[in-house]
């Protein structure tokens, strides 16, 4: 009866508040969480902080592939507002959101890829394989064709973001 309590009104201020051993559990188990939080939310920034030119190859050629990866599902779902926020720095500069979702037509593409990630400092080749159906002028479809899409990564301030051209 206690749990149903909980889903109701302030019935769980009610149960911290009180003295009783319910509450104390409840008060710990609220601190340990928040500090849970903390420390989870720090090694995750400092793993992005931790990307950098001198990182080892290998280390830049995962992260960017995953954050490739990740724009590409983002880009299927029709997700052109979350796509945007992996642009680099300078090419959110040059081209705001409004222009981007205008440019960029959803709804193409099925399925993406990362082929290969090649890394030199702190740019980041990476070769997708994109795959998409054709819709010829006469009304044919060519279904599932698969085609290549290079791409150019930068590293900055600790993270990747894609250059958009």
């Amino acid at each position: 009866m206690a749990f149903l309590q909980l889903t109701c009104g302030d019935a769980l201020d009610r149960l911290q508040n009180e003295g009783g051993k319910v509450g104390v559990k409840i008060r710990a188990l609220s601190r340990s969480l928040g500090r849970l939080s903390w420390m989870v939310l720090g090694v995750g920034l400092a793993a992005c902080a931790s990307l950098s030119v001198n990182s080892p190859p290998e280390a830049k050629q995962k992260i960017v592939a995953e954050r490739a990866q990740a724009r590409w599902e983002l880009l299927i779902k029709g997700d052109m507002d979350g796509a945007y926020q992996y642009l680099s720095e300078g090419s959110k500069a040059a081209t705001p959101l409004g222009l981007y979702k205008a440019k960029i037509k959803p709804g193409l593409w099925h399925a993406a890829k990362v082929d290969k990630v090649d890394c030199e400092a702190e740019v980041c080749k990476v070769q997708m394989l994109i795959t998409y159906d054709f819709r010829a002028a006469r009304g044919g479809v060519m279904k599932g064709i698969e085609t290549p899409v290079p791409e150019t990564w930068i590293i900055e301030k600790g993270t990747v973001g894609y250059v958009y051209r």
